[in-house]
C-alpha cells in the first residue's frame, strides 16, 4: 500500500524577528508567544520563487535517502503561490529535478488543508495508476503577498517547503480521513493583491469544525481519542492550538507545537512538524493529522506506522 515514507524539509535561514515588532503594533512580549506562538518568520530571498523552495526541499529529502529521479512516478505541488500563473509549479519542479517524461506532474491549489487533502489525493492516484513512487511538495511563501503594516498577517506567516516521498515501503500508511469546506466563508482569508484576514471569523471557524472532524474521522474508525499517539495540527497559531486541544480534551504532551523559529507555513505546517519524529516512531503508533483555513477548509486524517 502507498503511504508516507520520508520528508523533506526547507526553512530559509532569513528570519524576522516579531520582538522587534513589538512598539509598531502595539503587543506585548506575551501576546506574542503565548496567543501567535512566532517569535521569528522565515524569509524567503525576494528573487526566490515556489518551486526554488521545492528543489531545496528535495535536496533534503535526498541526504536522509538517496532518491534515484528515474524512479519517480508523479510530482505534485500544493500550492496557492505558483512562480506562473501558466505553467503549473510541478513542471518547474519536474524540469529542474530531472525528473523522466514519463512522470505525471500537476498542482494541487489549497492552503493549509492542503497537505491533508494531498496525502489522500496522490496516494489514490498512484495506486490507481500502477505507481511506486511519488512526491509530494508543499510551498506557500506568503511574503510576497504580506502586507508588511497589517497587524493581523504580519506577525505570523512564514516561507518553507517540503516535499513527502510515498511509495510502496512506506512507514506510515493512512486508516482514514475527513474532509470538509465552508466555501461561503472565503472572504475569511483572501489575496486581493495582498493578503487579508479576519482572525475572529477563521478562530471561529477552526475551533468549531476541527474539533468535530477529528471526532467523527475517530467514531467512524471506531477509535478513542486516547489510542491516538501523537497530533500533528496545522500551525495557524498558539491559541489555535490551545483550543483544539482544550476543546477535545487531548492530552497536551501528545500534541506538537512548533512555530516559534519560522512562523505560520499553510500547506507546509504538517509535514514540518511530522519531518523530526518520523523516523522515531514506533511500529503500530498511530498519528493525527488535521489542516485548516483558507477555503474556507479542512481535513483531517489517522496514519498508523507500520514498518
Amino acid at each position: 500500500m502507498i503511504g508516507i515514507s520520508q520528508i523533506g524539509v526547507y526553512i530559509p535561514d532569513r528570519k524576522v524577528s516579531n520582538l522587534d515588532l513589538l512598539e509598531k503594533f502595539d503587543v506585548n512580549e506575551s501576546f506574542i508567544k503565548e496567543k501567535i506562538g512566532v517569535l521569528r518568520r522565515a524569509r524567503k530571498q525576494p528573487e526566490e520563487r515556489s518551486s526554488d523552495l521545492c528543489v531545496k526541499a528535495f535536496d533534503d529529502l535526498n541526504k536522509k535517502t538517496s532518491i534515484d529521479v528515474s524512479e519517480i512516478d508523479c510530482c505534485v505541488v500544493v500550492t496557492q503561490n505558483p512562480d506562473f500563473n501558466i505553467p503549473h509549479t510541478s513542471a518547474i519542479v519536474h524540469g529542474a529535478l530531472g525528473l523522466p517524461e514519463e512522470c505525471a506532474s500537476f498542482d494541487i491549489s489549497l492552503g493549509c488543508s492542503g497537505y491533508v487533502y494531498a496525502l489522500s489525493i496522490v496516494m489514490a492516484f498512484m495506486q490507481a495508476n500502477g505507481m511506486a513512487k511519488g512526491l509530494l511538495f508543499t510551498a506557500d511563501p506568503y511574503s510576497d503577498i504580506i502586507d508588511e503594516d497589517d497587524k493581523n498577517t504580519a506577525l505570523i506567516f512564514g516561507d518553507a517547503a517540503t516535499v513527502t516521498l510515498l511509495d510502496s515501503n512506506a512507514k506510515l500508511i493512512p486508516m482514514g480521513f475527513d474532509f470538509g469546506s465552508k466555501g461561503a466563508g472565503y472572504k475569511g482569508l483572501i489575496n486581493e493583491g495582498k493578503l487579508h484576514m479576519n482572525g475572529r471569523a477563521v478562530f471561529g471557524f477552526t475551533a468549531t469544525v476541527v474539533p468535530k472532524s477529528i471526532t467523527k474521522l475517530l467514531t467512524k474508525l471506531d477509535l478513542e481519542k486516547d489510542s491516538v499517539n501523537r497530533w500533528y495540527l496545522h500551525q495557524g497559531s498558539k491559541y489555535i492550538i490551545d483550543t483544539i486541544t482544550q476543546r477535545l480534551e487531548l492530552d497536551k504532551q501528545k500534541v506538537v507545537f512548533d512555530m516559534y523559529d519560522y512562523g505560520n507555513t499553510v500547506s507546509s505546517s504538517i509535514p514540518l512538524l511530522l519531518c523530526h519524529d518520523i523516523d522515531s516512531m514506533q511500529v503500530g503508533q498511530k498519528i493525527g493529522l488535521s489542516g485548516f483555513g483558507v477555503g474556507l477548509s479542512w481535513s483531517s486524517a489517522i496514519f498508523q506506522r507500520i514498518n
